[in-house]
């Protein structure tokens, strides 16, 4: 008898109470478009923490009597770019990856063994406790023979180029800013999710108040969608929970 913890029957209890929920929502919203998030401050969202990096030690800022220029200022007029709690950029989005990987294993083993007793003592087992046509000289023959073969291959080729606009939710001491950026756009029962979250230098801000992608720090970026779509790419939850549990 197979005995299974209670915490994997737990584990399962909480999956299918999950999934019933999960469902009832799905069934009150047959016929419906998914609903898009409502706009939010970051900061409250639950799971939101305040970025914390290493920092220089804190400069005094030096005034020049009778001088036009700023300290600290990055250029001689107001500077545009984002560089406050609250301002927005807009971060150009570039992935292009593509990976080619192709793995194979293979593994036998084949075993044999056998036993039996001979001469005289096998001539009397023979005669008086084997059946005929059985020789005590091939008591036990074991045959084992096992074979594995694995094949395994990736072939993935992601391209996504687009723009987003980020707010700045955090200035850390040494100048850089913490930014997030959140889109949805819903078209024919699809919303489609675009998450941008890092921390940039002002400096890699241009000219027009932009930002790439390959110049974010800590760089989260986000690129899915929920829907009709979305629900048929996936496997059902019940599937999904036996294949955890399942050990082959």
């Amino acid at each position: 008898m197979i005995r299974i913890p209670k915490h994997l029957l737990a584990s399962i209890a909480l999956a299918a109470m999950a999934a019933g929920c999960g469902t009832a929502d799905k069934l009150a919203n047959v016929g419906q478009q998914p609903a898009l998030n409502a706009i939010q401050d970051p900061t409250t969202t639950p799971g939101y923490r305040p970025v914390q990096m290493p920092m220089p030690e804190p400069q005094q800022a030096h005034y020049n009597p009778n001088s036009l220029w700023q300290s600290g200022s990055r250029a001689f007029f107001k500077d545009q770019r984002a560089s406050q709690v609250g301002d927005i950029l807009t971060v150009v989005v570039t992935i292009s990856d593509e990976a080619e990987i192709e793995n194979r294993t293979e593994r036998r083993r084949t075993e044999s063994s056998g036993a039996g007793v001979g001469g005289a003592v096998g001539t009397a087992i023979d005669t008086v406790f084997l059946p005929a046509g059985v020789a005590a000289s091939d008591l036990a023959n074991v045959n084992s023979n096992s074979r594995f073969e694995g094949n395994g291959s990736v072939d993935r080729n992601e391209n996504l180029q687009t723009t987003v606009a980020a707010v700045v939710t955090q200035v850390l001491p040494n100048g850089n800013l913490v930014i997030e950026g959140r889109q949805e756009v819903r078209v024919n029962f699809e919303v489609r999710e675009l998450i941008v979250a890092g921390i940039v230098r002002p400096e890699d801000i241009t000219a027009n108040n932009r930002i790439a992608s390959e110049q974010i720090a800590e760089a989260r970026i986000g690129y899915g969608g929920r829907g009709q779509i979305s629900d048929v790419q996936q496997p059902r939850v019940g599937n999904q929970v036996m294949d955890i549990l399942l050990p082959f």
